[in-house]
């Protein structure tokens, strides 16, 4: 039975349970738009393609199911490419969807027209053109199955203007079912072996292992062995950090108090980790043997290369390790648990700092005491993330969302909003620096307009924060990395939203407060003393000796 492309493409995206597609249409997407008239799946109309790119990721993190986002041709497109990138190297699922003008036949030249699919290849698992409708049905599949299959990453399709108006033929692809395979038994057990012939034994958690639900088996292997933990920004969560064997967050490379730990054991249990992601630690030649356990065979480079893979479901292959260790008497983890007190005194210090301008600690540790366990914060990238990682504890999995991995600035604001579109009754706090949140605070008008209850922390320091921390490291003088900012309450007010500013460090609990349990959009504007990174960040860890 004859039936539009276009039709069978949102039928397509229908089977695959989308529930959301994100963008900015364009006129080479209006029948794919005229389509989604009556369809199951909601448009959700977003003020910038890269917005849209960055919400649709969020929620393929969260979900595990690809994002949807769409965007037209030409400028559209090329919008998109930041969120491609951000999606690709954070492992998150997304699928994008961009329009063409049509190919059998233009009247109107070039005019608008770029080469997007090969524009997109590096930037993706999988970019292809659809030339013929009868196509729709195994693109989308072979699409969906792609962005989802570990490592997850984006996917773009392109759809053609005349191609989406052709009738054609087909139904949607079924959808098979699929079982991450598991390690082999041997290769397990000369890991389990490897182990227990370790004296200072670490366990390292990483991106991966927040990807595939392995809370559960990490937390039994942990209390069954007393081995001890740190984890990356991206795998923060994973194990409840109030555990008492977690030492720390490695946010900085290197010499924070954590990275002694770190030097001092003879093995890493390295779960999940991606090499992506900023590394914890680097090897060198004869010093500490890895285990690499992950789903997918370790990338080995210079500062890379385990002694041992473990490849397979990681929650299956920390199970069995598990279940056939026992526990070596010659284990010493004692330095451990004062590297641990260290860095808990550490965290600690300043904490109850009221001074004004706020001082990151004091800001991290009133945020932290006021989100229930659940709270889902999203940090945009900045010099705040630091203190994040390494001062707040996450109770729950994928509930402190850092990008360790394109680290790019202008995500933070949608990536809450696809926070909170995933979980409605969560709470979800946005962590913005002032130079970040202006890349997409036009957003703001969309989290007003779909009616989200969602707070938006603007840090105000007035200049490129992080750039400047740099700076001052390298014994630079400040210069080009100032600017001056919107009456940030009157621009929150502008798109509908409830603006706030902090003008003593008393009125912080009780706006916080007041943000997260009033309904609607609210921005708190949090004026910053960043002087704290000089004197802990630098000068202090400089000063650092590892503990003997």
């Amino acid at each position: 039975m004859a039936i539009k492309a276009s039709d069978l493409f949102i039928r397509s995206l229908e089977a695959e349970g989308v529930e959301y597609i994100f963008g900015v249409p364009g006129e080479e997407n209006l029948d794919f738009l005229n389509s989604m008239k009556g369809s199951s799946i909601k448009l959700v109309l977003t003020r910038h393609e890269q917005g849209a790119g960055f919400i649709a990721a969020t929620y393929g993190r969260l979900t595990g199911k690809a994002g949807v986002c769409i965007a037209t041709l030409g400028p559209g497109a090329t919008n998109l490419v930041t969120s491609a990138a951000y999606a690709q190297l954070g492992g998150m699922p997304l699928v994008m969807i961009t329009g063409q003008k049509p190919i059998k036949k233009s009247k109107q030249g070039k005019f608008q027209v770029l080469d997007i699919v090969e524009m997109m290849r590096p930037l993706t698992k999988f970019s292809k053109q659809i030339v013929n409708g009868n196509n729709i049905p195994s693109l989308v599949r072979e699409s969906f199955r792609i962005a989802q299959t570990e490592r997850p990453g984006a996917v773009h399709l392109e759809l053609p203007e005349d191609i989406a108006e052709e009738q054609c033929n087909g139904a949607p692809v079924n959808i098979g079912r699929e079982r991450r395979p598991t390690a082999d038994p041997k290769i397990i057990a000369e890991g389990v072996e490897m182990i227990r012939a370790a004296k200072m034994p670490l366990l390292l958690i990483g991106a991966a292992a927040n990807r595939n639900r392995t809370r559960v088996q990490l937390t039994r292997f942990i209390e069954k062995t007393g081995i001890y933990f740190f984890d990356t920004q991206m795998g923060k969560g994973v194990v409840d950090e109030r555990n008492p064997k977690f030492i720390g967050t490695a946010a900085l490379s290197q010499h924070d108090y954590l990275h002694c730990a770190i030097d001092r054991a003879d093995l890493i249990i390295n779960v999940g980790h991606d090499v992506i992601e900023k590394p914890p630690f680097l090897m060198e030649a004869g010093g500490t043997k890895v285990i690499h356990i992950n789903n997918m065979p370790s990338n080995v480079d210079d500062v890379y290369f385990p002694q041992l893979d473990i490849v397979g479901d990681i929650a299956n292959t920390i199970k069995k390790i598990t279940d056939t260790i026992e526990n070596n008497s010659q284990w010493d983890f004692s330095y451990f648990q004062r590297v641990t007190d260290e860095v808990n005194k550490n965290v600690k210090n300043k904490e109850n700092d009221s001074s004004f301008p706020i001082i990151p600690q004091y800001l991290v540790s009133q945020i932290r005491t006021l989100m229930p366990d659940d709270g889902i914060l999203a940090l945009d990238n900045g010099i705040y993330k630091i203190w994040f990682a390494r001062n707040y504890k996450a109770h729950e999995p994928n509930t402190l969302l850092l990008d360790n991995a394109l680290a790019t600035m202008g995500a933070g604001l949608p990536s809450a909003m696809g926070a909170k579109i995933v979980y409605p009754d969560r709470k979800v706090m946005a962590i913005c620096g002032d130079g970040g949140f202006m890349m997409n605070s036009q957003e703001m008008e969309t989290a007003v307009r779909l009616g989200l209850n969602m707070t938006v922390l603007v840090i105000r320091d007035n200049a490129y924060g992080m750039i400047k921390w740099k700076q001052s490291g390298k014994g630079f003088d400040n210069f080009g990395l100032d600017y001056g900012n919107p009456d940030f309450v009157k621009y929150a007010e502008s798109y509908g939203a409830q603006g706030h500013r902090v003008e003593s460090s008393a009125q912080l609990s009780e706006l916080l407060d007041k943000c997260l349990n009033t309904p609607g959009v609210h921005l708190l504007e949090v004026p910053i003393d960043y002087s704290e990174n000089e004197k802990v960040l630098i000068e202090e860890l400089k000063s650092a000796t590892c503990i003997l």
